[in-house]
């Protein structure tokens, strides 16, 4: 069997730079449209838009249906909105609204208005929900079940409708009142005797309200692994599904961003190749900006103590090992309690709870760290600099963890990213504090 080559993406930019555009459309006509997809991602704008142009108009769909939405994007940027047309039309409405959030406003209204009436609806119920509920991520094509009716009624209508529908294996089961009253697998309906009512095939429902937040939301569904997750508005009425392939897509849209926040940096909108200077600067600049001033207390705290310093002058030995422990300490916390809190597993009512157990784990990873500083220092530099180094660890630890700990349940409380207050931040606090501990610790024991 003959197998036609498949090129990365610096031969593909290259064939098109010299004109082999033939060479280039059998190529990518053989290639999955996942793999198109991801090697579109990785050209250079003009050979993007080229590469595009080149697919079938059936492949095409498939290929920017497979890209992000930020991929979406860049295409339109390249193309105009008539090339991709036809691809935004056989989106699903919960992806066409993902899109729409990144484009201008000009070129989102053009899009739209080439829509279907029924398609243009559709699409207007997602739009209808606050950015960051999972509203705005469902999908509005379903194929329902009512509980009052025969296994065989409720499967002919998956047949008749399930083309149209997001997906069909979970079924949401509805009452007299279009409520959602629990969910039925399609293997239920399918394996049922027809006559069988399916209120005995259902089962209660795992759901979610249009405007709960996203992320958490479908952590909780694939946590559990659910297909579908239903979702309802205020009163009780199904809008919508939640499908797992979506909230993996969330999930992964959301350690991205804490994963670069940690970093102290916002994530990129392209890929870190066809990022320009300016737009990487400018997602780096701000949280140095902010470390900066944050680090200014440490040098203020430093300039208090400057005397204390220079009667023992041993004592600036250990500053980088003390407030190194204290900020891994508060970022070791604050990670535990961010990922707890994205998995609906704390919340920020339960701030007492989660401060009370990190002051005894700062408590008992500080007597133990601290135990070890005492022995090494007592034996180098003499009993009360050990003393001094043994306190101030099981001190700087204590603070550290319980910061660490509060810090995510505040900023949910407030509204405000907890990725936010996560390692940069944390740790600049801890160095600080840290410090202001150690220093009054050695003018107490030491008598200076």
């Amino acid at each position: 069997m003959e197998h036609t080559r498949t090129f990365d993406a610096g031969e593909l930019d290259e064939l098109i730079s010299a004109g082999r555009l033939a060479d280039v459309g059998t190529t990518l006509s053989a290639m999955p449209a996942g793999d198109i997809a991801a090697l579109l991602d990785r050209l250079p704008h003009k050979s993007r838009g080229v590469a595009f142009r080149l697919l079938a108009k059936d492949l095409a769909v498939e290929v920017f249906d497979d890209l992000s939405a930020g991929s979406q994007r860049r295409l339109i940027d390249d193309l105009g909105t008539a090339d991709v047309a036809a691809a935004f039309d056989h989106l699903d409405p919960d992806d066409r609204a993902e899109l729409l959030d990144e484009l201008p406003a000009g070129v989102a209204k053009s899009l739209i208005q080439q829509l279907t009436p029924a398609e243009r609806d559709m699409t207007a119920v997602v739009l209808g929900y606050p950015r960051g509920s999972v509203g705005r991520r469902m999908s509005p094509e379903f194929v329902h079940a009512r509980e009052d009716e025969p296994a065989g009624d409720a499967l002919a209508r998956v047949r008749e409708r399930g083309h149209a529908a997001e997906t069909i294996y979970t079924v949401p089961v509805l009452d007299g009142a279009r409520s959602l009253c629990g969910v039925v697998s399609l293997r239920d309906l399918l394996l049922a005797d027809p006559a069988e009512p399916v209120h005995d095939l259902m089962n209660k429902p795992m759901f979610a309200h249009a405007e709960d937040d996203a992320e958490a939301t479908a952590q909780r569904c694939v946590d559990r692994g659910i297909l579908a997750m239903p979702v309802v508005d205020s009163d009780s009425r199904l809008v919508g599904v939640l499908t797992i392939d979506d909230a993996v897509d969330v999930v992964e849209q959301a350690r991205d961003t804490d994963e670069a926040r940690a970093g102290a940096r916002e994530p990129l909108r392209d890929p870190y190749l066809f990022s320009s200077i300016l737009s990487i600067t400018r997602a780096r600049i701000v949280w140095l900006f902010v470390l900066a001033v944050s680090a200014i207390l440490t040098v203020n705290v430093l300039e208090i103590f400057e005397g204390t310093l220079e009667q023992r002058v041993a004592l600036a030995l250990f500053i980088p090992l003390l407030t190194g422990i204290g900020g891994n300490t508060g970022s070791q916390a604050a990670t535990t309690v961010t990922r707890a809190l994205a998995t609906d597993e704390v919340a920020p009512r339960d701030v007492a709870r989660v401060a009370a157990k990190e002051v005894r784990v700062g408590l008992t990873m500080g007597a133990l760290l601290g135990l070890a500083g005492f022995t090494v220092a007592a034996l180098v530099y003499g009993l009360e600099i050990g003393v001094v180094i043994g306190l101030t660890i099981l001190s700087v630890c204590t603070l550290a963890a319980t910061v660490g700990g509060v810090m995510p349940l505040i900023a949910k409380s407030i509204r405000v990213d907890p990725a936010v207050f996560s390692t940069p931040f944390i740790s600049t606090f801890c160095d600080a504090t840290g410090l202001l501990l150690y220093f009054s610790i050695a003018k107490t024991v030491l008598g200076i």
